[in-house]
């Protein structure tokens, strides 16, 4: 019996010596690939992945203040940007489960001044994108706009007569002009304001402690700073109001809050299975409610991220192996849709034997001349290519924000503030003749004017 018993610790032990370090490899990966992004200065932010409640990696990288060299920490703050909706989402779930409405309901019903061409746009269109109305974050007013305090009904006037993209139902184009509108909706039924409805029906429920309304004046203790990336390195981030995003894109969190968050709504504590069923089940296009859901090697995924001015963010829930992975990044990059893909894969066993982290050469201003200029995107639109000290810059005609680009190779080069990439190309006299742009899976030719 003795001997039975020591076997059995023996067994015990090594297959605890086993897992633990199985599992220290596997963190020990997925640090090496975002380590890789925050060494090629890529990537700032704080990182989580865990199955259910076992946490596998919880780490701060780069800085959360640059200015004073003030750490990022699993504690860090960041704005979630869209990573909001899927809050405002469950939101108008709660209220159905009250029985105060009915996603199926005709928006008219609680909006009755609204246009007649949104007489047959319902609250499940607005959940999933569907009601055709354009998205207030493109229009060319909208970066002055943002400099300035709102209220939901004045962010309403800016696309109110606006027509609508197409009919409701017809197809699926994302708007966070529909969040506002539900952010009005959340408050005129609830009579709570959108920011206390949040509070005491999911974080207060939730135990969602450093979670709350992002604010420009109000003191949050252990909040990170915003920053985009400049030819030379980082620069503080643009101001916006956070009044602007509201329901759309106004929360802040930290990593351990967005594990509970996940484990807490897939996990039956705070939405009914049928909502939760809804909430997660497409409409078109993998757009659900608040929530992109789709399925990779039989694995069902759901997942949203977000962008707003100094923060790039994204949270992936792994449904069948309760898998959480966090990225909440403060310095707009491309980076943080990466890391959370390839930490992702890890965290499910798959191989990743390299990091795909891009990595910036020096070369001479002569190459970097011979691109200046304009390229043709569209009969109306051109990108222009402007020459700052030695790196480029590149705009698009019709927007103010300007982009540097960073070379790969001395024809190839890439933007560290959203996924793309812009290859330029010669004819064989060695000029110039036109540029390719690779986003979103897309190419776009641009034929240089003036040749």
């Amino acid at each position: 019996m003795y001997e039975q018993r020591i076997s059995a610790l023996l067994l015990t032990l090594n297959l605890f010596v086993t897992l633990s370090c199985f599992a220290q490899t596997e963190t020990e990966k997925m640090d090496k690939v975002v380590q890789s992004y925050v060494d090629n200065q890529q990537f700032m932010g704080s990182v989580l992945v865990a199955q259910g409640d076992n946490i596998i990696l919880n780490k701060g990288y780069g800085f959360a203040n640059v200015e004073w060299e003030i750490p990022n920490t699993p504690a860090t703050k960041f704005k979630l940007a869209s990573i909001t909706k899927q809050f405002t989402a469950a939101s108008v779930l709660i209220l159905e489960e009250q029985g105060k409405l009915k996603t199926s309901d005709f928006i008219t019903k609680y909006f009755p001044d609204v246009p007649a061409a949104w007489n047959k746009i319902t609250i499940l269109n607005l959940l999933n994108h569907s009601s055709g109305i354009p998205d207030f974050t493109t229009f060319p007013n909208y970066e002055s706009f943002q400099l300035s305090p709102t209220t939901a009904s004045k962010t309403i006037l800016t696309f109110k007569d606006m027509p609508l993209d197409f009919d409701a139902g017809q197809r699926v184009s994302y708007s966070s002009s529909g969040y506002i509108l539900l952010g009005a909706l959340i408050e005129k039924i609830s009579g709570k304001s959108y920011e206390s409805f949040v509070q005491d029906n999911i974080f207060s429920r939730v135990n969602m402690t450093n979670s709350g309304y992002a604010s420009n004046t109000e003191i949050i203790i252990h909040q990170a700073s915003g920053y985009t990336w400049g030819p030379i390195g980082v620069n503080n981030a643009t101001y916006i109001d956070m009044s602007v995003p509201y329901a759309a894109g106004a929360l802040y969190s930290t990593t351990g809050d967005l594990l509970k968050w996940e484990n807490a709504v897939f996990g039956g504590k705070l939405l009914s299975s049928s909502s939760l069923k809804k909430m997660i089940t497409p409409y078109k296009e993998d757009y659900a409610l608040g929530v992109f859901v789709a399925t990779n090697k039989g694995q069902a995924i759901v997942q949203h991220n977000g962008e707003i001015n100094g923060f790039n963010t994204n949270l992936i829930y792994y449904l069948d192996k309760k898998i959480t992975v966090a990225v909440l990044g403060n310095v707009n990059t491309y980076a943080v849709d990466e890391i959370t893909n390839a930490i992702g894969a890890i965290a499910q066993g798959e191989d990743i034997k390299s990091s795909t982290v891009r990595k910036e050469i020096k070369i001479s201003n002569e190459i970097l001349k011979k691109y200046v200029g304009s390229y043709e995107l569209s009969p109306s639109v051109n990108m222009i290519i402007t020459l700052n000290g030695n790196h480029l810059i590149s705009q698009v005609s019709n927007q103010q924000q300007t982009a540097p680009l960073f070379a790969e190779t001395d024809a190839r080069f890439f933007v560290k503030a959203f996924a793309a990439q812009i290859v330029f190309f010669e004819n064989e006299s060695q000029v110039v003749t036109h540029l390719v742009l690779h986003q979103g899976g897309n190419d776009k030719k641009a034929l240089k004017k003036n040749n």
